[in-house]
């Protein structure tokens, strides 16, 4: 869309201290395949010059430099379509229209068995473990060992259902798993699709592939337009989804095709009570437990719970959108940076802080929130929990006595073996 019309730079204000980072702003920029250049904003300086005051922020500035036009929040294509047809037909009647062609060089990504994966799901039965290989849109699965099974996705971004060979996704996070039935929310999508593992083949079970907008009552599961589902999880015929765009918590019925809002209001912000009342913040990281489901509420760095049958829900760590960190403690205490990942075990919930860089182990009866592996310096370094280093970790998941890391930026899949208390690199072919 005008290609030799519009240059787009991005301005890259950052929220937490760990996107300040230049190392860690050209691993995301790698990640989500930016093409256009992008200037780090870190101390704001160019947010206060043109008086920003929300994300996102669009500028449009004309041919002489002069600011034509600015706009808060998200914007559809069509609507900045409209926009920039009459701003090119202005300037092209005024003479200063220069169609010039103008070159970014983009940096050639390191070849690596995996690419940037999300999530993973361990399979304690088979001995199977699925990785969500986000940044080449599809999923691994390996034994324990980290040896091949298969491959689902044809590794090409697109949407389309069909064979393992042929399926495409755009960019798959979430994984739950009920039988030989695999949900996997493929986010860039907006879709939750089913890997039918028997049969070999992948469908389309909710979304209709546009992004949602506005506040949606749900419905018909294939007719509703989804908004950033990040993760996914069952429990007893139904799959609840963290629905990160909308900041909400969805629930879909597996039987009926049917899926409705579940807890929060859309409203972004932390605030506990009934699912009609609740305000969640871009929740990316779900896990069941004791009749509860848990969740990373990433913008307000907490983990917070809501109840299976009541949908009440409830904070365990986290105070507000603007205060995180990295501090052990216990309940309002605590601060996290970021968190994209939960899982439970034996009535612990063990947590990716993400932008911290470490593994946290959170006691839900107490509240108590401790540092459990990653020295908190982003690396890739195995060996003792406390010395050991990732780089935003993103998912986590437990089987036979181990927890299996999603280690995004590190392209591998970290092994926690809490008998040992060390950290391994899973070798990948």
């Amino acid at each position: 869309m005008f290609p030799n019309e519009l240059v787009v730079i991005g301005i890259h204000s950052a929220k937490f201290p760990n996107e300040r980072n230049d190392e860690n702003l050209r691993k995301a920029i790698l990640r989500y395949g930016v093409e256009h250049p992008v200037i780090n904003d870190k101390d704001f300086g160019i947010w206060r010059l043109y008086g920003v005051r929300a994300w996102p922020t669009l500028v449009l500035i004309d041919p002489t430099g002069r600011i034509v036009g600015v706009h808060e929040g998200e914007i559809t294509a069509e609507q900045l379509a409209t926009v920039l047809r009459k701003l090119i037909a202005e300037a092209e009647a005024k003479g200063i229209l220069d169609r010039t062609p103008v070159r970014f060089h983009k940096e050639t990504p390191a070849k690596t068995p995996l690419r940037f994966p999300g999530k993973v799901l361990a399979d304690a039965v088979h001995r199977r473990l699925f990785v969500a290989d986000t940044g080449n849109h599809r999923i691994v699965v390996t034994d324990f060992d980290g040896k091949k099974m298969l491959t689902i996705g044809d590794g090409q971004e697109g949407l389309r259902d069909g064979s393992f060979e042929s399926a495409q996704f755009n960019n798959p996070h979430g994984l739950a798993l009920h039988g030989e039935h695999l949900f996997i929310a493929d986010t860039g999508n907006h879709c939750i699709r089913l890997a039918d593992l028997h049969r070999r083949t992948v469908t389309t079970i909710a979304g209709t592939g546009k992004l949602g907008r506005g506040f949606s009552q749900g419905g018909k599961a294939r007719a509703v337009d989804l908004r950033s589902p990040w993760d996914v999880a069952y429990h007893a015929g139904k799959l609840y989804i963290a629905m990160a765009g909308s900041h909400q918590l969805w629930v879909m019925d597996l039987r009926q095709g049917t899926l409705f809002p579940f807890a929060g209001n859309g409203f972004e912000g932390i605030r506990d009570g009934a699912p009609t009342d609740a305000w969640l913040a871009q929740p990316s990281g779900l896990a069941v437990g004791d009749g509860v489901l848990y969740f990373a509420d990433s913008e307000t760095s907490a983990i917070r719970m809501a109840n299976l049958q009541t949908g009440f829900v409830r904070t365990l760590v986290g105070v507000g959108l603007f205060d995180f960190g990295d501090r052990d403690g216990v309940g309002a205490a605590v601060r996290l940076q970021h968190p994209l990942g939960v899982c439970y075990h034996d009535g612990i919930v063990y947590v990716a802080d993400t932008y911290n860089h470490k593994i946290k182990r959170l006691y839900p009866k107490t509240q108590a929130c401790q540092t459990f592996a990653g020295s908190g310096k982003p690396g890739h370094k195995d060996g003792a929990q406390a010395e050991a280093q990732f780089d935003e970790p993103s998912g986590i998941s437990y089987a036979d006595g181990k927890l299996f890391v999603a280690d995004t930026n590190n392209h591998a899949v970290r092994v926690i073996d809490l008998r040992q208390n060390i950290v391994r690199t899973l070798p990948m072919e």
